[in-house]
């Protein structure tokens, strides 16, 4: 219940500060908002200020009548879905061009200042709060040799299917000790845990766990693969391993960190999402996993439990991940108006409207069936309908 909470109020404010940059955007360059929505209809109550500056209340979904309501006025609402929000503006989808305040009467770089907007908020907030995250304090990569009062040995990738997968060791978890006949072996360094395992090939290797959020230690049983039986890449039980130190930084020097780091992020996702198109037409196989709200949803719960620095680095990858998508050229998204706009900056007159709403329709039509076939088979992943079954 705690993580469809997080995951609530993490995809909530991602999606509430998109469509803030959109909002603020459009009426600082004069464009008429209709509404400004916390969560998504049906409304529950909103306001907006009549003809004679007074507030006006409106409650449910009662249509707000012109006759008094200023049309460039914005209703701000309160919705019932409580995910994100949304902005109504005028002219979003070419209608009024006529009118000053509509978005279709705009000059193309007007239309692109709204549309890019939102991706820009995406991109700063995810600066921020990867500062924050630093500022905080976060685990930083170190080798085996470097000396830190703190260091400890973490897992950092699980394979899927390993036989650590199965002993249910997941990513963030401390490896504290090996145990041999009931006695602790010191595993201060990545090298020990790795000669541990390798003297025990066709055997279980016990393990000290010390599972994120939780303060007592747990001893976990895992079947260490022989060589030969080890899949390439993946170690005898399917793990990855950091040997981490927790690092604080000063407030500026975090923040210019976060900036860093965002950049990084966005060129590493651009270059998975290059490799995947390659991959789309090569015989490579696929090697990456796609995981929609629920796979993200229960990812948050893990993620939440080790932490708030931790919870910040998880919405800076949403955060500039939400961009990213968003910035693609494809039907129905803000990367797919730019790609519009492009068009008719070329052809020196805009792309029929018909056209262009056949277009964006059918694009919104393939991303919400993309997105059930991906929850379907997060479902299946995260084995979702059976626990709902054990809770009966």
């Amino acid at each position: 219940m705690i993580a469809v909470i997080v995951f609530i109020v993490i995809l909530g404010t991602l999606v509430f500060v998109h469509e803030a940059g959109h909002f603020f955007v459009a009426r600082r360059n004069g464009i008429a908002c209709e509404e400004f929505g916390i969560g998504f209809p049906p409304r529950i109550a909103g306001f907006f200020k009549d003809k004679k500056g007074k507030r006006r209340w409106v409650f449910g979904n009662k249509k707000i009548e012109e006759a008094i309501k200023e049309k460039d006025e914005t209703v701000y609402s309160l919705n019932l879905i409580p995910i994100g929000g949304f902005v109504r503006i005028k002219g979003e989808d070419g209608e009024d061009k006529n009118a000053r305040d509509s978005f279709a009467s705009q000059s193309i770089f007007v239309r692109f200042k709204v549309l890019f907007a939102g991706v820009a908020m995406n991109f700063i907030v995810g600066a921020l709060f990867f500062g924050f995250a630093f500022y905080l304090g976060l685990p930083e990569a170190i080798g085996d040799e470097d000396v830190a009062p703190n260091a400890k040995v973490q897992i950092s990738v699980v394979a899927k299917d390993s036989p650590a997968s199965k002993a249910k060791l997941q990513v963030g978890d401390t490896i504290v000790s090996t145990l041999e006949n009931g006695k602790e072996k010191d595993v201060s360094k990545v090298s020990n845990i790795r000669t541990a395992t390798e003297e025990k090939g066709g055997q279980n290797i016990e393990l000290k766990i010390l599972h994120p959020g939780e303060d007592d230690p747990v001893v976990v049983s895992v079947f260490v693969r022989k060589k030969e039986n080890t899949p390439e890449g993946q170690g005898a039980i399917g793990i990855e391993l950091l040997r981490t130190s927790f690092a604080k930084y000063g407030f500026f020097q975090s923040m210019w960190m976060g900036v860093e780091t965002t950049g990084r992020i966005v060129v590493a996702i651009f270059q998975f999402l290059g490799d995947l198109i390659v991959r789309l037409f090569t015989p490579k196989p696929m090697v990456a996993d796609v995981a929609g709200p629920v796979g993200i949803a229960v990812m948050t719960g893990q993620v939440a439990k080790m932490g708030l620095a931790f919870t910040l680095q998880f919405v800076v990858m949403l955060s500039v991940n939400l961009a990213v998508i968003n910035l693609l050229p494809l039907p129905a998204l803000d990367g797919g108006r730019i790609l519009f706009l492009i068009i008719e900056k070329i052809k020196g007159k805009p792309v029929s409207e018909k056209f262009e709403g056949i277009v964006h329709t059918a694009g919104f039509i393939f991303l919400m069936s993309l997105m059930i076939l991906v929850t379907i088979k997060d479902f299946k992943t995260f084995e979702i309908i059976q626990k709902i079954k054990d809770l009966f």
